[in-house]
């Protein structure tokens, strides 16, 4: 995965995208025990546009000159399939600004919090986004004032009041 973050970070550095952050399975394996996944989840900040389609295709065209390949929603980096996912809302705007930059063997990366994990999957609201908020509080894995704050500021605090018995065990 290491030349797999070189290549996002070169995307950074060459205008691609505006920001990354490490998002999706990948980020909560992070702060948890480990547990299978298939890809890479990378929200991206691009310039805006009308098409979704559209706003990927600069990222797309970058890394099909340099040789990757696409299939389906994933392209294959340095052996990782990665998927592109643009920040949608103000929620994912946010966690990747404030992603926290570490350092993954000799690349530095940027990882979202979390806080901004657990409401991103409670906004989502699947079944296994409920079944890893519980991991995230089995493990202790969050600041519970920090997630307050952040389902407050996003209009989420109602909804985990709601659905809290799907994801406290």
């Amino acid at each position: 995965m290491e030349e797999t973050l070189k290549v996002l970070n070169w995307m950074v550095e060459d205008g691609v995208v505006i920001g990354y952050a490490i998002g999706g399975a990948v980020a909560a394996i992070y702060y948890l025990e480990p547990f299978d996944t298939l890809d890479l989840d990378i929200f991206v900040q691009v310039e805006t546009s009308e098409n979704v389609l559209a706003m990927l295709a600069p990222i797309y065209d970058y890394l099909i000159e340099r040789g990757y390949q696409s299939q389906n929603e994933f392209i294959n980096i340095e052996g990782f399939p990665v998927q592109f996912l643009p920040t949608f809302n103000r929620l994912t705007d946010e966690a990747v600004e404030q992603a926290q930059t570490i350092k993954y063997a000799n690349v530095t990366t940027r990882i979202m919090r979390p806080e901004h994990l657990v409401a991103i999957m409670l906004d989502t609201g699947r079944l296994k986004d409920y079944l890893r908020i519980n991991m995230f509080l089995e493990q202790s894995a969050i600041n519970t004032q920090l997630l307050n704050a952040v389902l407050t500021q996003h209009g989420l605090l109602e909804k985990w009041k709601e659905n809290e018995h799907k994801f406290r065990l």
